[in-house]
């Protein structure tokens, strides 16, 4: 009996190790943003239990770096199978041979265009998908219950209208004797999400559009443009309700209860649960006195890398139809608060009744994606042009038409 017992124990080992040996090990990487990095460790750990023969190693860098290290790394013939990318860098890595088209004998077109949100066409160019979401993220307004009530504001009812916010931003703005800002009415950072929400949002509040041709044409130097601009900055400069730079980032000053409002995006949603005793809420972004409403819409995508091939290769189409398939997007929202990129995952009778995740999903009815080029350089050019007006007193005028130029410069430096 203890032979037969010694000789299974033998080949139960036997078997463990002919696996271990025989798997297949992949790369992941992603930015380093904490409860990002702690939702794909548990999806890993899940994939890993569900597929034995292939094991998968995150690998993170911080955000600034990130771009970097990826397109180092492919110069160097190393780097991941499988990575996260903006879908507003999908021109520079695809175009760099980073990324290889999905494989449609796992990923068909009709099944992707079927079930994730229109925003999924980003990822697109030619005829090829290069990546796809495990989450899309909105924009709404998130506001300090407790600035609200100090103010004399009602916590249960925030700003509807750009009216509404500029006059509830004003009461809870404070300052020092020598007029130095204390607490922000609301934040103000470009570098942030402001330059989406002026971008996409309010130039087409006050009646334009940022780009034609498929955003490969800018269009903002009109008069709804330097209306947009100029109602942003009047709110540094007249109304005083915050200061481009306060506490460093708007997110930071939100979080240490220094800011009564900002507009932020649903990845900003596990980071502000996990502050003990904070009170906040979500609402739409403020609609114009007409009642247009408009919101930016953005996702990270996951692509598999141009060098991955093989069983490598085979391992990283399993890998990346679990992390975009429902049950991870669930996961997703859960640990990260960024909404399902399936249609049917997100737009739940639950969710949409939720008063965290309601705003966002409604936000996506009527949000835009900007196609960018150079995502990094387009976005530092908004905060160029905000800083011209704010730091060295240069016309809304003449900053509007210098940022238009140079991005357009930058949209066709791009261009094949």
């Amino acid at each position: 009996m203890r032979k037969i017992l010694f000789a299974g124990l033998l080949a139960g080992f036997s078997t463990m190790a002919l696996n271990a040996a025989q798997a297949v090990e992949i790369e992941y990487w992603q930015y380093v943003f904490d409860t990002r990095v702690k939702a794909m460790d548990k999806l890993i750990e899940n994939f890993e239990k569900a597929n034995l023969d292939i094991t998968v190693k995150q690998t993170t860098f911080p955000y600034a770096d990130y771009q970097t290290r990826v397109i180092a790394a492919k110069m160097g013939g190393q780097g991941p199978d499988v990575m996260q990318l903006f879908y507003g860098w999908l021109d520079k890595f695809a175009a760099g041979g980073i990324l290889q088209p999905l494989p449609t004998d796992a990923f068909p077109h009709d099944k992707i265009e079927s079930e994730f949100f229109p925003i999924i066409s980003a990822m697109k160019r030619g005829d090829d998908y290069y990546g796809l979401p495990t989450a899309v993220r909105s924009l709404a307004l998130f506001y300090n219950k407790k600035l609200f009530t100090e103010a004399g504001l009602d916590p249960n009812n925030p700003p509807k209208t750009l009216d509404e916010f500029v006059a509830a931003a004003e009461k809870i703005a404070r300052h020092d004797a020598s007029g130095n800002l204390v607490v922000a009415g609301s934040t103000l950072d470009m570098g942030g999400q402001d330059h989406q929400w002026w971008r996409e949002v309010l130039i087409r509040q006050f009646g334009g559009e940022p780009y034609t041709d498929g955003d490969r044409k800018v269009i903002y130097n009109d008069e709804a443009g330097e209306k947009a601009l100029k109602f942003y900055t009047d709110l540094q400069t007249e109304k005083k309700i915050g200061q481009a730079g306060f506490m460093d980032e708007g997110q930071a000053a939100f979080r240490a209860g220094m800011a009564g409002m900002t507009i932020d995006g649903t990845f900003r949603l596990g980071a502000f649960k996990s502050i003990e005793g904070f009170e906040w809420g979500v609402t739409e972004l403020p609609a114009n006195a007409e009642g247009v409403r408009s919101n930016y819409a953005s996702y990270f995508a996951n692509g598999i890398s141009a060098k991955t091939e093989g069983e490598k290769l085979e391992a990283a189409k399993k890998f990346l139809a679990y992390i975009s398939s429902p049950e991870a997007m669930d996961i997703w929202l859960k640990e990260v608060g960024e909404l399902p990129a399936r249609r049917t995952a997100a737009m739940t009778d639950a969710n949409l009744a939720d008063p965290i995740y309601g705003p966002f999903l409604k936000g996506l009815e009527y949000a835009h994606t900007t196609m960018f080029v150079d995502e990094v350089a387009q976005r530092q050019n908004t905060i160029d042009m905000t800083n011209r007006i704010l730091l060295e007193g240069q016309s809304v005028k003449d900053s509007l038409a210098q940022a238009a130029e140079a991005e357009q410069a930058i949209i066709d430096a791009a261009k094949p």
